[in-house]
């Protein structure tokens, strides 16, 4: 018995060319999603450590060390580096995920049962979008991406 590949038609070739298309443009779409979603949630975090107006908008940070406060903020600035650059992608946005699930259930539940009446529509917000992210995956470019390229 013989491997035979049957020809190609016309019909089946340009069938195919929107669809590496539009694989193309989603890939770059997610990537561009998951840079500007980190680089916000970047700016969260460092609002940990005094900037951008801080905690309290006069520039004041979380204590060095107090829970949760600073581990959260660290966390937060990690995982937001290494969403952006699209290294270890998944299991920083499962840490993302977490440490916003977190800061919803046990600070923000407390003040009321709804998002818009606790203030916690961000962090819930946040939450999703980095467990969507890490099911979804960095897209198309990524740091590890052009390293795996080029070696």
């Amino acid at each position: 018995m013989s491997n035979q590949t049957l020809p190609q038609t016309a019909a089946s070739a340009t069938a195919a060319a929107p669809k590496a298309k539009n694989d193309k443009l989603a890939g770059i779409t997610i990537s561009a999603f998951r840079v500007v979603v980190s680089f916000l949630f970047l700016c969260h975090g460092l609002q940990g450590f005094g900037a951008f107006g801080g905690i309290d908008g006069a520039g004041t940070g979380v204590g060095f060390g107090s829970w949760p406060g600073f581990y959260a903020s660290v966390l937060e600035t990690v995982t937001a580096i290494l969403v952006g650059a699209g290294v270890f992608t998944r299991i920083a946005a499962v840490v993302a995920s977490g440490v916003m699930a977190y800061a919803y259930f046990i600070y923000h539940q407390e003040v009321a049962l709804l998002p818009l009446q606790n203030m916690g529509e961000p962090a819930a917000l946040y939450s999703w979008i980095f467990l969507l992210i890490a099911v979804i995956g960095p897209g198309s470019l990524t740091v590890a991406a052009l390293r795996r390229r080029r070696g």
